[in-house]
């Protein structure tokens, strides 16, 4: 290739560009430069047998496959010109200047030589800004064109996007990190040629003796920028996809459950700002503010987000709203997990792994108010099957050398364990229980600037919440629909109208084919949130998987009388939620439930009303729950049992909040199908000590040949369950429970017990046998406690067992995450590994 023409274009007495000299064959760098000439474009550069390949872009390139960019193909150029950035002087060949914009290495896609002369180069780049594939098509030209036109096109890939634009979002020197208008003004940005390569003459800017090391270092970083601090920074957002994005590009940090905020920090003066820009640093009381205060910085600007997290150690924003609404601070958590700004340098343009790195230096190890949010570089998948497990919210998987972008871009990946998203608040019911609160809320999402209706919400509200709810409503109600069309009967029904100002945070179980929501619960009001912003956050496999899911759901003949009574109040659970959450786990928890002998606890006011203990019939029960005769007390009254979900649901109606079975069947009433120790420990013993009472329970039971079991008990210890061949009857099967607990005992007394004297139960675990003579009972599996805070006894995985997962871990609030994460049923061999007592 020859540089003749580059050559004779240019005086290089007076340029300042290097003079043209071929290279050696065989290298792949491309090169972008942004130049200020008579009007502005970009000059795009592959190297090709020793040169740079050149074209200029009129309007730049374009991360939209949509955007054909026309590409105007120039004379070659040296490969020395790559690494050129400064100021070329007005009457010469190009006169104006130029900023090395972006550069990397690029790969072609066939043989390069045959699509060159062929007219259409593909290609992927690897550069700071430009990624993935890439397309250079010659055009037709028409016979009296002199130039030869070619189109610059961004290939269908990950990294491809229809909003936003790249020379807008990253306008500055990757060399230097400064823009046009810097290098032209700077006295020393004169590039020079004074041998090959090219030489840079400009001298580096003085550096202030006042300067601390930390800004020292935000200047070291590339791609920092010096500048002011920003009022205020567009957050980045993630787009929705089922999975996580799989590669070494990606690091993944865990989905929080708060409120997004920038933490500006301007000389001990602090701000917290909400996503579309509000201060609400007092509405987060005092606590963040002075903690952000301390740190030992002049300027800053972090990306993060404020939590509660409740006992379990996930964030929980139903309990971060509670604190709001109850102007308590003393639990605020702020998790930072970017750094925009520093100490007088922008940081937008370094590479998000450098700005975390940098951020984590920043934050105190020890305070419990501010925590960096780690990330895992292990598989996103495998990062995102333990968070839901967890019953956490999701994943954010983020690219880790891409720039800090603002809107909604395709470096940052959410994946969620379970659906959820914003929805605008149309409408609301009265309760039937109180005329100060709401019922249930009609939501609706945004189309072409209409309002959908997607159904309601009618659980997950505590009685204050409903009450706080019904008064701000109320201020907001209006005759006229704000949905569009018309809606059906059974969505009128009730319906008070609202003007669409408030936005609700609502948890789901799947979308409907018709557009609805199933199984929805509501989680709290989004205040930072405009309602004119809120759309269906979709995506297509994640919707069509969980409605897979969904359609399999059981349906019951069962009516409900006042559907919206709050069983769980503080936690905001209803006779509905606890309905829904039945019908989803009904399959796995059946074979534990049905044709057993049951124990009920039953609270027909809530958790804090009076509570009856019951294994026998009451007036008015369900026709669907059944009464049967006990063949050992015919005289006495029928015990209850139920056959199908339509039972489950009368239980349900009934306020039956507790449901204990038997260990048999009514088919073989006198031979237990299973063995139930129950590790309760006494208020001092650690959780890691519980876990290790229940491996050495499964190492005694597995070498008498049996299989072990376990889940949580939902109230404070674990269960080891046995599942047996119903042949040996009840007083071998309880001998056998209490053999298991002396054993244990006498071997580690100073850790276990066997019998239930309270004196003795000091920093011991007390093993619970008796819960296997005939009559006994323990909670069933999938079953709902009546305590506060809606716990759930949860089958586990041995495998499971960690500190990540106390006795009541798993709630009817957060069980949606972990249900969507179980890929199979933790137990689902348990009566296959059936043996008979031996």
């Amino acid at each position: 290739m020859s540089l003749k023409r580059y050559n004779e274009k240019r005086h290089f007495d007076r340029s300042p560009e290097p003079k043209g000299e071929a290279g050696d064959k065989g290298g792949h760098l491309f090169v972008v430069q942004k130049h200020d000439a008579r009007r502005l474009h970009y000059d795009f550069r592959l190297e090709m047998d020793g040169v740079l390949k050149s074209w200029a872009v009129t309007r730049g390139p374009s991360l939209d496959p949509a955007e054909k960019r026309l590409a105007v193909h120039v004379e070659d150029h040296p490969i020395s010109y790559g690494d050129f950035e400064g100021t070329i002087p007005k009457g010469e060949y190009g006169g104006g200047t130029v900023i090395l914009w972006d550069t990397g290495k690029w790969s072609p896609i066939g043989d390069v030589h045959k699509a060159y002369k062929k007219g259409h180069l593909e290609f992927e780049l690897d550069g700071d800004k430009l990624k993935g594939r890439w397309h250079l098509v010659r055009m037709h030209g028409k016979p009296e064109e002199k130039r030869e036109n070619w189109l610059l096109i961004k290939g269908e890939d990950e990294i491809a996007r229809s909003e936003g634009d790249i020379l807008e979002e990253l306008p500055l020197s990757v060399k230097t990190g400064r823009s046009i208008a810097e290098v032209r003004d700077h006295p020393d940005a004169i590039w020079h040629s004074g041998k090959k390569g090219g030489s840079k003459t400009s001298k580096p800017a003085a550096t202030s003796a006042k300067r601390t090391s930390k800004a020292a270092d935000a200047s070291l970083l590339k791609g920092a920028k010096k500048a002011a601090l920003p009022d205020f920074v567009e957050p980045a957002l993630a787009r929705l996809k089922a999975k996580p994005p799989a590669g070494e590009k990606w690091l993944h940090e865990i989905k929080f459950d708060g409120y997004r905020l920038q933490a500006r920090i301007d000389n001990k003066n602090i701000k917290l700002l909400t996503r579309s820009g509000l201060d609400w640093t007092e509405k987060f009381g005092a606590d963040i503010a002075e903690a952000l205060a301390e740190l030992s910085l002049e300027t800053a600007l972090i990306d993060g987000e404020l939590v509660v997290e409740k006992a379990s150690g996930a964030s929980d924003f139903s309990a971060l709203q509670q604190d709001l609404s109850e102007k308590r601070s003393d639990r605020f958590v702020f998790y930072a997990f970017d750094l925009l700004y520093l100490d007088g340098h922008d940081l937008r343009n370094v590479p998000l792994i450098d700005r975390k790195a940098r951020l984590e230096t920043l934050l105190p190890p020890d305070s419990s108010r501010l925590r960096y949010s780690a990330h895992f570089n292990e598989s996103g998948g495998m990062v995102l099957d333990h968070a839901c497990r967890l019953s956490l919210e999701g994943v954010i998987s983020k690219d880790r050398n891409s720039r800090y972008v603002s809107g909604r871009g395709r470096s940052w990946v959410k994946s969620k364990c379970s659906q959820r998203q914003e929805f605008v608040i149309g409408g609301f019911t009265i309760s039937s229980v109180s005329d100060q609160a709401i019922g249930s809320l009609a939501l609706g999402v945004y189309e072409d600037g209409k309002l959908r209706h997607v159904g309601r919400v009618g659980t997950g509200f505590s009685q204050q919440t409903a009450e706080r709810l019904h008064e701000k409503l109320a201020e907001i109600s209006q005759t006229e629909s704000p949905f569009d069309g018309k809606l059906s009967g059974d969505a009128r029904r009730g319906l008070i109208y609202v003007a669409p100002e408030l936005v609700a945070e609502v948890e789901f179980r799947s979308w409907s084919g018709d557009g609805n929501l199933r199984h929805a619960a509501f989680r709290g009001l989004r205040e930072d949130k405009p309602a004119g912003d809120v759309i269906a956050e979709t995506d297509h496999k994640a919707s069509k998987t969980s409605d897979g899911k969904a359609a399999a759901l059981p349906r019951t003949s069962v009516t409900f009388t006042h559907p919206d009574r709050l069983y769980w109040p503080k936690d905001g659970v209803t006779k509905t939620g606890l309905a829904d959450y039945y019908a989803q786990v009904w399959h796995l928890m059946a074979p534990y439930v049905v044709d057993r002998p049951l124990a009920l606890v039953r609270c027909p006011d809530g958790i804090e009303g009076q509570r009856f203990f019951q294994k026998h019939a009451w007036r008015g029960i369900n026709k669907h729950i059944d009464q049967i005769r006990d063949p050992k007390d015919k005289q006495g009254a029928p015990l209850l049992r139920i056959m199908d979900f339509d039972g489950l649901m009368a239980l349900v109606q009934s306020a039956a909040l507790e449901i204990h079975p038997w260990g048999a069947t009514t088919k073989a009433l006198e031979t237990p199908d299973m063995i139930t120790m129950d590790l309760d420990p006494a208020e001092n013993v650690a959780w890691s000590q519980v876990i290790e009472a229940a491996f050495d329970l499964k190492a005694k039971i597995e070498a008498d040949g049996l299989a072990a079991f376990v889940k949580t008990s939902g109230g404070k210890g674990l269960h080891v369950v046995i599942p047996l061949k119903p042949r040996a009857r009840w007083p071998a099967v309880k001998a056998y429970a209490k053999r298991l607990a002396e054993d244990l005992s006498r071997e580690n007394p100073q850790r276990y017990l066997s019998v239930a004297t309270k004196a003795k139960r000091d920093g011991r675990i007390f093993i619970d046998y008796l819960r296997n003579g005939r009559g006994n009972t323990a909670v069933v599996a999938y079953g709902a406690r009546a305590r506060e805070g809606a716990a759930v006894s949860m089958p586990l995985d041995w495998s499971e067992l960690t500190d990540a997962i106390g006795p009541a871990y798993f709630t009817l609030e957060n069980i949606q995450a972990r249900l969507a994460a179980m890929k199979a049923d933790p137990w689902e061999d348990f009566f296959a590994a059936a043996k008979p007592l031996p």
